[in-house]
């Protein structure tokens, strides 16, 4: 039997066969969902380095360098592993355990980041409010930075064609970006109505309005994320619940929950390919 055993576990990532996870205890894990193991475990960075500034709430003992709570994978096979300190380690899912990339610009740690997608960008949302967006082809090379939100960044969504990123802080702000100049388009709602989106992960929106249970201010609410073909969305809150909506969900919807978490669910996925017809959950303090 293997775990995480340090900390919280918030990162989440898959490709069309496994499960990827990461927490506050040096740990990156790839799973085989289906034969229930640890097929392989990298580290987060062997560097023991603190945060620039404003460092995550952890009960961990593990240094900030060495604790990630966001991942994403590329349609190219990488894996881009966020940690607590604010660098970002890339490397290739066919040797995860080699770094082949380190990042540093963001100032504060940072929880999400999502590849373009057909995978020649990178965008990384740090807690020190900026959006950094990198040329994967290029060596990661920063192409600019998205700086109009005013507070942390904690959800990220590609337009199908690359051309936008929608975004949403803690400040409640659902704002729009042109790609790949970073410019804040500010009739991005309106500008995107027939757009098709790569992920639906963003929690403020016309089509997840009713996500919110009436008397909440809505920082329950950790992950989202909308099915494959555009049918179902699923969210993880405070509460230690699953709940899945259809999509569009209007204010009055009901969900059905599901339970098992002891704790905050902080990040779902719906699985793809081999994955389909499966959510995963991680729950960040169970």
């Amino acid at each position: 039997m293997q775990s995480h055993n340090d900390g919280e576990v918030w990162g989440l990532a898959l490709d069309e066969a496994f499960v990827y996870t990461s927490g506050d205890d040096n740990q990156v894990k790839k799973w085989d969902p289906f034969a229930r193991t640890c097929v392989e475990t990298a580290i987060v960075n062997e560097a023991s380095r603190k945060a620039k500034k404003n460092r995550a709430s952890t009960l961990g003992k593990h240094p900030d360098s060495q604790s990630a709570r966001g991942l994403a994978i590329s349609c190219n096979g990488h894996l881009a592993v966020c940690a607590n300190d604010g660098s970002v380690t890339i490397r290739e899912l066919g040797d995860f355990c080699t770094t082949i990339k380190e990042l540093h610009d963001s100032a504060e740690w940072i929880e999400v980041a999502e590849y373009s997608p057909d995978g020649s960008m990178l965008a990384v949302g740090s807690h020190d409010t900026n959006i950094y967006l990198y040329d994967v082809n290029n060596d990661y090379a920063l192409l600019g930075k998205c700086t109009k939100h005013n507070a942390t960044i904690t959800c990220i969504d590609w337009s199908m064609d690359g051309s936008y990123i929608r975004s949403v802080c803690n400040a409640y702000e659902l704002l729009f970006f042109n790609m790949p100049d970073c410019a804040q388009d500010p009739s991005g709602a309106s500008n995107t109505t027939g757009t098709d989106w790569a992920t639906g992960h963003c929690k403020f929106g016309w089509c997840v309005d009713g996500i919110f249970p009436s008397g909440t201010d809505g920082t329950h609410i950790n992950g989202v994320d909308l099915s494959e073909d555009q049918t179902t969305i699923c969210v993880g809150d405070d509460y230690g619940l699953v709940t899945l909506f259809r999509n569009p969900c209007r204010k009055g919807h009901q969900p059905k929950s599901l339970r098992g978490h002891s704790e905050h669910v902080v990040r779902v996925k719906f699985g793809r390919g081999g994955l389909n017809g499966y959510i995963f959950s991680v729950g960040g303090y169970d």
